[in-house]
């Protein structure tokens, strides 16, 4: 779900020659979508700190300019890496936060930006790889995009100790990783900024078509057993209601609603068991092990499934006790761990109820007639709607910051950023209305971004962030990043072009 995470105001570089200073002044940690970044650095290249931010919006983007200039001033040479003032520097106690989370907020979010349609396709990648593939790869997947999600976290930390600053992005980990990695690769920190925020827009706004389609089949498939339309007409109805629900910009806010969507994933899931676990055939009626061609199918919607490594950095930097996210019992273990299960146990059982005739979503296969399983696909249709606003938190945020710098007033500023949400929303409605099979585009979309963001770039950023520190004995961190990296690549290449292949054959006929 990208990525999501507040950012912070950068500390004001005095003048003179650059010298090493701790932060003493409290610095918030989510600002309101403007543009006050960008006008920054086209004006003076200070800015005051503002101590009690409007709201707590869940992304804002620096400035690339005023980020360099913070660097350059923090000194970023291997000199200071390991200062004593660096050193001792501690993030979250320089984290001024206006609406904190709790860790049950935390969880309820964690949960939400992973568990979502992704799930629910797990059967149809059990299909592309076989029963027993399907079940200790999902485990195995699971296991190592957790690793990653906790690499990412650590090596935040420790750049946000190297740059005194309170909490940094996906793309500011990235940036600040080669900013203070070899001399060599610092020329490129724009570019792996750049690169990891494409990927990030890429694939979130793949997740809200996916979303929408998602709703607009379950929906359609409910109705047509009374009255039959095209699905581009539930589309439209859909369009209405969801812009509306995307004008809501303060995440406490959508707490309730994150938490609603949470239930009746609950129980729509449940209710999905009972019909799953009902008359299921021997295990030999399905394939232990598919066949090479499909098997990079089933990695697209297994890396789609674990989608969460956009939240994570957000969801970490506005928890109130932000040393329970990670650890051996923390939220994100504890988390991923419900996470894996259910993708593991929907996956498995799903393949064997329906074997080759499971549909992208395994909602389609469950009884038409039958009024619970209407009851199901409404549910789940509800709780992806509900869950549509906390994956286009990322996008939009993004794109905000620069449209917001072309206008003067704040008003205008405003009214630009509503116009940006509704234009969004219009284009995910769009694209989805372009699909031709859902499991297809969830597929392409692990294989293109979510690989790229889950699997690719933390390991990169890892081996870049400690280059200086070391990278452990006999270099373990660096064979267990090289091993993750070329994972992923596979992946990503043979995923997409898989995905591909697929999406023109279903064209074709």
């Amino acid at each position: 779900m990208e990525d999501l995470t507040p950012l912070t105001n950068l500390q004001q570089i005095p003048e003179g020659p650059p010298r090493k200073k701790k932060m003493t002044e409290r610095q918030p940690l989510l600002l309101q979508s403007d543009a006050s970044d960008y006008e920054g650095s086209r004006g003076s290249a200070a800015r005051p700190v503002r101590s009690s931010p409007p709201n707590n919006t869940l992304v804002n983007v620096h400035s690339e300019d005023s980020l360099a200039v913070h660097a350059a001033a923090s000194g970023s040479g291997d000199d200071e890496i390991g200062s004593t003032d660096k050193s001792s520097y501690n993030p979250t106690h320089h984290r001024d936060l206006e609406h904190p989370t709790s860790n049950f907020d935390t969880l309820v979010h964690l949960l939400k930006g992973n568990i979502g349609t992704g799930i629910l396709a797990m059967p149809d990648a059990f299909k592309n790889a076989g029963l027993y593939v399907g079940l200790f790869g999902t485990m195995i997947m699971g296991a190592i995009c957790t690793h990653c999600m906790h690499m990412l976290v650590n090596c935040s930390h420790e750049l946000c100790r190297r740059f005194q600053q309170p909490s940094l992005d996906f793309s500011e980990v990235a940036y600040c990783s080669f900013e203070s990695g070899p001399l060599g690769l610092r020329r490129y920190s724009m570019l792996a900024r750049r690169i990891v925020t494409t990927f990030l827009f890429i694939t979130q706004i793949g997740f809200c078509c996916v979303y929408f389609l998602f709703v607009a089949l379950n929906i359609k498939d409910v109705m047509d057993h009374y009255y039959k339309m095209p699905v581009q007409i539930y589309l439209l109805i859909m369009l209405g209601p969801m812009i509306l629900l995307n004008l809501v910009r303060n995440l406490k806010y959508l707490t309730p609603v994150s938490l609603v969507a949470a239930l009746l994933t609950v129980a729509g899931l449940a209710i999905t068991f009972s019909y799953m676990l009902v008359d299921l055939p021997d295990v030999h009626t399905v394939k232990p092990v598919a066949t090479w061609a499909t098997l990079p199918l089933y990695f697209g919607t297994a890396i789609y499934a674990f989608e969460g490594i956009g939240v994570v950095l957000p969801l970490e930097n506005n928890m109130r006790t932000p040393e329970d996210f990670g650890g051996t019992t923390g939220v994100l273990n504890t988390g991923m761990v419900i996470v894996a299960c259910l993708y593991t146990a929907v996956g498995f059982f799903g393949y064997l109820k329906y074997g080759d005739h499971v549909e992208g979503s395994i909602t389609l296969n469950l009884p038409q007639g039958d009024t619970l399983s209407q009851l199901v696909r409404i549910s789940m249709a509800v709780a992806i709607f509900l869950s549509y606003t906390l994956q286009f938190y990322v996008p939009v945020n993004i794109v905000e910051p620069f449209v917001r710098s072309h206008f003067d007033t704040t008003r205008a500023k405003d009214l630009s950023a509503t116009v940006l949400r509704v234009v969004l929303v219009t284009f995910t409605f769009l694209l989805a209305t372009c699909i031709p099979n859902l499991g297809s585009i969830i597929s392409l979309v692990g294989a293109v971004s979510s690989s790229a963001l889950a699997l690719i770039a933390p390991p990169i950023i890892e081996v870049i962030t400690f280059y200086n520190v070391g990278y452990g004995r006999f270099n373990w961190m660096l064979w267990k990043d090289v091993l993750i990296l070329i994972f992923g690549l596979g992946g990503f290449v043979f995923g997409t072009w898989a995905s591909l292949a697929q999406i023109l054959n279903d064209r074709t006929h």
